[in-house]
């Protein structure tokens, strides 16, 4: 049997804030620390260990992924970052607080935003401050104005064929570390998840998800590993 795990990253300062975060870096909260620290625990009480693993370019998934692996002795372990596996791109929304946006917007729009599988929200403007389009860290990559989760899944899931899929094939334990969206894209394909059944699948801040794959690395069970 194969073995996949992902994790969400811990919680951020944006999320204790009830900001949409998406493309933004921001930082861990300390819960967030403890929540990344509490995975690595669970993971190496568990008898899990790795060969490999992938993240995002955002701080709040790399930093999790270090100290997930910390915890569990693994520093040393090659690490990929791809940009692919970034948050999805809340567009004009980045920034801005999610209740205040519900009362202008109403409750019902800003549900079809966030929870619809194929409706993007507004694109950001020109001139953002949130605008990360020059952030060097994206040097010769087309960053989005906007995308909805179908946007998100489909930009993930290349990741997940070319650079995770090989690793697992080869027999290599492998550990992803990314956000809340482009996880649902991963779990979506691995699980066979219809579109309507992705949109409502929670992932929590710093749970892990234990795939077992067959010799075909089709999923053959998918647990939440228990962190209390």
């Amino acid at each position: 049997m194969h073995s996949l795990v992902l994790v969400r990253h811990g919680q951020s300062v944006w999320n204790l804030e009830n900001r949409f975060t998406g493309w933004w870096d921001v930082d861990l909260t300390s819960r967030g620390v403890e929540e990344a620290r509490a995975a690595g625990r669970a993971l190496a009480a568990a008898g899990h260990d790795f060969d490999c693993a992938f993240t995002s370019v955002q701080t709040r998934a790399i930093k999790t992924l270090h100290l997930i692996l910390e915890e569990m002795g693994r520093l040393w372990l090659p690490v990929t970052k791809d940009w692919r596996l970034n948050e999805r791109h809340y567009g004009g929304l980045t920034g801005l607080d999610k209740a205040e946006t519900a009362a202008r917007h109403g409750e019902e729009q800003v549900k079809i935003w966030r929870r619809s599988f194929d409706v993007a929200p507004p694109a950001m403007p020109q001139g953002s401050p949130f605008d990360v389009s020059a952030d060097r860290r994206y040097a010769g990559v087309a960053v989005p104005r906007t995308e909805s989760l179908k946007d998100t899944i489909a930009r993930a899931l290349p990741a997940l064929s070319e650079r995770v899929m090989p690793e697992l094939a080869a027999g290599r334990r492998v550990l992803v570390v990314a956000h809340g969206n482009s996880l649902r894209g991963l779990v979506k394909h691995l699980s066979g998840l219809s579109d309507a059944e992705i949109v409502h699948f929670e992932i929590p801040t710093g749970v892990p998800i234990v795939y077992r794959l067959d010799e075909g690395l089709k999923a053959s069970s998918r647990t939440f590993l228990s962190v209390a």
